[in-house]
This record gives C-alpha cells, sequence and structure tokens, in this order.
C-alpha cells in the first residue's frame, strides 16, 4: 500500500513536472537568432513589409497607410542619410506607439564589410542611443546598408545579439524599377511557402503610395496576414533588447 502511494505521488508529480515544460518545438521557435543573416520568415501565411533607409518624409503617411489597413511593418532606420533622424522624432515615435517595428540600418549608411568591429560598433550604438531618446527602446534587429554581411560585420552583431536581416524578394525601387515592375516580382515569387521579407525603401513615393497599396490587396486575396519582421520569425518579444534604458538628452545628430 505505502509502495503504491509512493508510485502515484512520484507520477503525479512528474506529469506535473511535463507540464511545466514548454515545448521543445516552441521554445525553439521563440529563440532569437543572433549574427546569422536572415531571408525570409519563418512560417507560411505572412508577409513582413520591410522599409530602409528612413525616417523621412514619407514616414508618417506610410504609417497611416499601414494602419488603416491593419497591417504591421518594419522600418529599418537610419541616424542621418537623409537628414537627422530628431528632425523626423514625431513620425518615428508615432510608427512605435502604432505597433510597428523600428529597426537599424546604421547611423551613417556606411559599406559595414570594410569597417573595423569598433568602428561597427558605434554606428549600431548611435542608433540604440537615438531610439531610446525618442521612444525609450533598442533595437535588436538590423538590415545592413546594401545588404552587405562581410568582414567583422556578422561577428560584432552576434556579440550585440543583433537578428541580420535582409531580403528574398527585391522590389528593385533602388534601381528605378517602377512599382509595376516591382509588383511583377512579388507575383513571379508567389505567396506560397515562408513568408516573404522584401528590400523596399520609404523614400520613394511610388513604394509608399503605389506599391504598398498593392501589397496591401496582394496579401488579402492570397490570405497573407502582414506582420512585423520579428513577428514572421516568431520573435516578436525579441524585436528590442531587454531592460529600461535612460535616455541622454540628445537632440541633434
Amino acid at each position: 500500500m505505502l509502495f503504491e502511494s509512493v508510485v502515484a505521488t512520484f507520477a503525479f508529480a512528474l506529469c506535473a513536472s511535463a507540464r511545466a515544460v514548454s515545448n521543445p518545438i516552441e521554445v525553439f521557435k521563440r529563440a532569437h537568432t543572433a549574427g546569422t543573416v536572415i531571408t525570409k520568415c519563418s512560417k507560411p501565411g505572412v508577409l513582413a513589409l520591410a522599409y530602409d533607409d528612413g525616417p523621412y518624409q514619407f514616414t508618417s503617411s506610410l504609417v497611416d497607410t499601414l494602419n488603416a489597413a491593419g497591417a504591421k511593418g518594419t522600418f529599418f532606420m537610419t541616424g542621418t542619410l537623409y537628414g537627422c533622424i530628431y528632425n523626423q522624432k514625431a513620425a518615428v515615435k508615432k510608427a512605435y506607439d502604432s505597433g510597428h517595428q523600428i529597426a537599424s540600418h546604421t547611423w551613417t549608411h556606411p559599406h559595414m564589410g570594410s569597417m573595423g568591429a569598433a568602428q561597427i560598433q558605434s554606428e549600431m550604438e548611435k542608433v540604440e542611443q537615438a531610439m531610446v531618446n525618442i521612444f525609450g527602446k533598442k533595437p535588436q534587429y538590423v538590415r545592413p546598408p546594401y545588404l552587405e554581411t562581410g568582414g567583422q560585420f556578422l561577428s560584432v552583431m552576434k556579440q550585440m545579439n543583433y537578428a541580420v536581416i535582409t531580403n528574398d524578394v527585391d522590389a528593385g525601387d533602388w534601381n528605378n524599377q517602377s512599382p509595376e515592375q516591382s509588383e511583377s516580382k512579388f507575383q513571379q515569387a508567389g505567396a506560397s511557402g515562408n513568408g516573404h521579407i522584401p528590400l523596399m525603401h520609404e523614400t520613394y513615393q511610388g513604394t509608399v503610395t503605389t506599391l504598398t497599396n498593392w501589397l496591401i490587396n496582394w496579401a488579402k486575396t492570397n490570405n497573407l496576414k502582414i506582420v512585423t519582421v520579428a513577428e514572421c520569425l516568431d520573435d516578436a518579444a525579441g524585436a528590442y533588447k531587454a531592460g529600461t534604458f535612460e535616455g541622454n538628452g540628445q537632440t541633434t545628430c
């Protein structure tokens, strides 16, 4: 009788313990992957609209368009490429407050593959501080300028715990492709399989208006949910660095 009671108690404890342990697959899915190039989403049924080179004069209107569609975008922002980031402080804060992901595109948009580790780290830290000053968070995602990931870049990103994003569809707006030509690239890529992370730029009006609206409709037609890059990788909690950060009062670049 005593033996049976002990066995029953052990079995109950084992079951309770088993329930307390997370599913290994779920744990794996939630892992934040740093220092490795990621080109597309890790699951089907989603589309991660990702825009480089902001903030810019179109940022606020792009946020409005995405908000109206119930879509979440990702903004890979620089510090000084098109003027100082603080000059667009309201638009950056608006994007963050609307639930869009704000990520790094470095401070000056340099060729990171030819830079030393200290220079790379400085580029990233300046963006981090600006974002802390504007909305209180440090990003944990980066898309390198020119998609260059050579040299010491990836090792520094691993040390800094950054997820490194490139793309699997190139809209070609940077290369004078029209919105219609960009649309054909998505049609060729198709809506099946793991979701796309496109290379697009919020500095082109055709991308912000014509292409984005077309993509919103294309996603709806194909039953795709438009989410942030972090969400499409099952890493929503890893979009920003953990912790509370203090601003330094800086308002100029």
